[in-house]
C-alpha cells in the first residue's frame, strides 16, 4: 500500500509527541511502582533485598536515556499513521527498560519477565478501555471480540500497509482471523539489534508483547474463561505471518 503524505502533526519532534512521550514515562513509572515494589532485585539471592520506592525513579530516569538513543532506530517519520507510531513508541520504552535492567546485571530471564510485567500493565489497561464500551453493550463474547478487535484495527492497530501494520482480516462463523503480515514494532526490534547488538531483545519481546494476545482475548470477551485466542505462527520468530484467531468461545488448553 502507498504510504500517504506526511503530516505536519506526526513530526516526532511536535508538541503532540514531546507530550505522549510524557505520558508514557508517567505510565511506565506507575507500571513499574506496581510491578517492581513486589519483586527480588535477585531471585538466586534473595538477601539483596527487594525494590524500594527510591530505586523506581532513577531506573526510568535511565529507560528514557535509552530511549532517546534507541529512537532514530524507529526512523519515526516513515509512519503516517497516529496509532502504529504509538505502538513503535511504546516498543521504544520496552526494549529499553530492558536493557538498562540488563547493564544493571539482572539475569536476561528475570529482566525479561519484569518488564513483561511492567508492559503488560500499561497494555491491559489499554485493552480494558478500547473494550469497555463493546463489554457494557453486549453479554455475548463474540460479539465483544468483533466490535473490540474491529476498533483497536482502526486504532491503534490500523492497517495501513508497510512500513505500518499489514492486516488480513476474515471471518469462519463466529470466529474472527486478524493475519498480521506486517508488525512496526517486532520490525523496530530487529532493526535494534541490527543497529546496537543482540542482546536478546527479540526473545524478550516474544515473551513479552507476542504473548499478550492469549490473556487479552479472554479480557474482552470478559466472560470468566481462558482460551479465545489461538495462533501458531509468529513475525518474531520468524514466520511469514501472525495468524491471529479470536475465539467466540473459549477453547480448554487451546493453543
Amino acid at each position: 500500500m502507498e504510504a500517504k503524505s506526511k503530516s505536519p502533526g506526526l513530526r516526532h519532534n511536535s508538541f503532540i509527541w514531546r507530550a505522549t512521550r510524557s505520558v508514557m514515562l508517567v505510565l511506565f513509572r506507575r507500571a513499574g511502582r506496581r510491578v517492581l515494589l513486589t519483586r527480588l532485585l535477585d531471585p538466586a539471592d534473595p538477601k539483596a533485598g527487594r525494590w524500594l520506592a527510591p530505586d523506581i525513579a532513577p531506573y526510568i530516569g535511565e529507560t528514557e536515556k535509552i530511549a532517546e538513543t534507541l529512537r532514530p532506530t524507529a526512523n519515526f517519520e516513515q509512519f503516517t499513521n497516529f496509532g502504529n507510531r504509538l505502538m513503535v513508541e511504546l516498543t521504544v520504552y520496552t526494549v529499553a527498560a530492558y536493557r538498562v535492567l540488563l547493564a544493571r546485571g539482572v539475569d536476561k530471564d528475570y529482566a525479561t519477565q519484569l518488564v513483561a510485567d511492567i508492559a503488560w500493565t500499561i497494555y491491559a489497561l489499554g485493552l480494558k478501555l478500547a473494550s469497555l464500551p463493546f463489554r457494557i453493550s453486549s453479554r455475548q463474547p463474540e460479539v465483544r471480540i468483533r466490535r473490540a478487535i474491529g476498533f483497536m484495527l482502526r486504532f491503534p492497530f490500523k492497517p495501513v500497509g508497510a512500513p505500518g501494520y499489514e492486516v488480513s482480516v476474515r471471518r469462519e462463523g463466529e470466529d474472527l482471523f486478524t493475519d498480521f503480515l506486517h508488525c512496526p514494532p517486532q520490525s523496530f526490534v530487529r532493526e535494534v539489534i541490527s543497529n546496537h547488538g543482540d542482546k536478546g531483545d527479540l526473545d524478550a519481546f516474544y515473551k513479552s508483547w507476542c504473548l499478550y494476545d492469549w490473556p487479552g482475548a479472554d479480557i474482552i470477551a470478559g466472560d470468566g474463561e481462558h482460551g479465545h485466542y489461538q495462533r501458531s505462527k509468529t513475525l518474531s520468530r520468524g514466520d511469514k505471518v501472525c495468524n491471529m484467531c479470536w475465539r467466540a468461545k473459549a477453547v480448554k488448553n487451546g493453543h
